[in-house]
């Protein structure tokens, strides 16, 4: 028995990476799609690169049908607009994957201090698992609801959480340089992201206030004993996808980059998706796919961390997949490799 799917807030990059990648999945059909579009154009008109794949017009969202007539949903939709929608439909059994940052923090307070919205579910906050398998697959695992994690924090937090947890780095002084494709900024039309504006052109963007900053921390924390002390600085390049993430990291007394890959080697040692290179990492070697390449090496009395990853997959939509097969048993590769 196949699994019916919707997809909330069908238009963007990320959704259509998450099509694409579903239209490979053997258990999955594919029933509803919704958008703000009042004119319910066809998928091909939004995505033409479906064209020929999926025969299916964009509706208005409408709740109470979903609950009628798919098993789970994937929410493509704007921060707080997504647990408006998605409260209910997990009220009403329907299991869902959530893009949006509305349920990855622990703590209210620091969710409506980032967000500068009055969070509309608060009574779930803390208690969905965040979706990186790699970390929490077993809270995961026949969940009804997955917080798929921000595509910044996931090359950030894969690499260091188990340098903190095996106590080969501090919590203390993490600096975490991101570099990311232009597609992290969304499909919609921003002067910043047109392409005479950041064509041939670098630059640092939420410098101090990135609403990642605080997702990295709570998991850096929880990984270790203390307060994690992060500086995250994220980069706009001229390149569609892809994140290369440079962490410079104190190490504990006498512990080695060596040290640090061996953790890196045995944590990640059975996961499909991680690889741990011998060189440093670029972004090409990840792109259109599910891996993660993690690197590290030695630079004074620092360890400098590299991680890469695919924005729109490992960082969105893939990672997305990846739960939803273990949310509901199937195997967690499918459609991904």
């Amino acid at each position: 028995m196949v699994t019916r799917i919707a997809v909330m807030g069908a238009t963007g990059y990320t959704a259509l990476e998450l099509l694409k990648l579903l239209l490979r999945h053997p258990e999955v059909e594919i029933v509803a799609l919704t958008s703000r579009q009042e004119h319910r154009p066809h998928v091909s008109e939004v995505h033409p690169e479906l064209r020929g794949c999926l025969d299916l017009h964009l509706e208005t969202l409408d709740v109470e049908a979903l609950v009628e007539k798919v098993d789970v949903a994937f929410s493509c939709l704007p921060h707080a607009a997504s647990a408006t929608c998605v409260k209910p439909l997990v009220d009403n059994g329907v299991k869902v994957v959530d893009f949006s940052a509305d349920y990855r923090l622990n703590d209210v307070g620091v969710y409506e201090k980032w967000y500068g919205i009055t969070h509309p579910d608060p009574e779930r906050i803390g208690k969905v698992p965040y979706g990186l398998p790699e970390l929490f697959r077993e809270q995961i695992v026949n969940a009804s609801l997955i917080a798929n994690p921000g595509c910044y924090p996931t090359s950030a937090i894969l690499p260091l959480a188990p340098l903190v947890e095996h106590g080969i780095i501090t919590l203390q002084g993490i600096i975490v340089d991101s570099k990311s494709g232009v597609t992290g900024a969304g499909r919609s039309p921003k002067l910043p992201f047109h392409y005479p504006e950041c064509n041939e052109s670098i630059k640092a963007y939420g410098v101090g206030t990135h609403r990642h900053a605080p997702e990295i921390r709570q998991f850096l924390t929880s990984a270790g004993t203390e307060k994690a002390e992060v500086i995250f600085t994220p980069h706009l390049v001229p390149m569609n996808r892809g994140i290369l993430s440079t962490c410079y990291v104190y190490p504990t007394n006498g512990m080695t980059a060596a040290d640090a890959i061996d953790v890196l080697q045995t944590t990640y040692k059975n996961e499909p998706f991680i690889r741990v290179t011998s060189n440093p990492p670029e972004t090409r070697a990840v792109r259109h796919t599910n891996f993660v390449d993690l690197h590290v090496s030695q630079s004074g009395d620092r360890l400098v961390v590299l991680s890469c990853i695919d924005n729109l997959i490992k960082g969105a939509s893939g990672a997305a997949v990846q739960n939803f097969n273990l949310m509901c048993g199937y195997e967690e590769t499918t459609a991904l490799l």
